[in-house]
């Protein structure tokens, strides 16, 4: 298969820590090619009521490995009674990444996650890339077609130890950067804090580009 018979994704999810927790948010828009194929997409997702992923990547892979993160870490929790951290939901995630993308396939298995959460270790925020490799991320990171116009938007605000409220306003002001440039972001928002008291979506705002005649 020629790259160019590829059917192309794009998306903007961003990643901030803050010092009492941390955001995670996306745009809005599922894209098939040039066609908007949804309008109200969620690309962040809670995984359970304190770790959450965003997505980005082939549809259909990133539900997949998302269900079976969630399966995973429920029979985690039924056979020991005990959560998992972060750190290890992470790294299971990463395994599943990297089986995905070397899997013989006529579509390629690409699937890109932020994953966040807080444990009894503190708040933490990782990088999983579609060949499954990982990385903490210490301040923020952003991932998708709309990354660049996010990280210029990072790199110029983010301060450290900033205040979740603080944490929202920006990613928020870094997703208007990409839907503002990048033709696969749009639609709207959506922002999920994870504090002391857990995953939370604070935001999922819908943008209206209809004309009125």
């Amino acid at each position: 298969m020629d790259d160019k018979d590829i059917m192309k994704t794009g998306t903007t999810t961003v990643g901030i820590v803050c010092k009492d927790g941390i955001i995670l948010a996306a745009d809005k828009r599922a894209t098939a090619g040039y066609l908007i194929a949804q309008k109200d997409a969620q690309k962040v997702h809670l995984i359970n009521e304190r770790i959450a992923v965003t997505w980005a990547g082939s549809v259909s892979d990133v539900q997949l490995l998302t269900r079976l993160l969630q399966a995973e870490l429920r029979l985690k929790r039924m056979r020991t009674n005990q959560d998992i951290k972060v750190k290890d939901a992470a790294n299971l995630m990463a395994g599943m990444v990297y089986s995905n993308i070397r899997k013989m396939s006529m579509i390629p298995g690409v699937a890109h996650f932020l994953i966040a959460g807080v444990d009894d270790e503190g708040y933490k925020l990782f990088d999983i890339f579609p060949d499954g490799s990982i990385s903490e991320a210490k301040s923020f990171v952003s991932s998708g077609s709309g990354s660049v116009m996010a990280y210029g938007v990072l790199e110029t605000l983010f301060k450290k130890d900033m205040s979740i409220n603080d944490g929202v306003e920006l990613a928020v002001k870094c997703i208007n950067a990409a839907v503002q440039r990048d033709i696969a972001s749009g639609q709207g928002i959506d922002v999920v804090t994870i504090t002391k008291d857990g995953a939370k979506r604070v935001i999922s705002k819908e943008i209206n580009y209809k004309i009125e005649a």
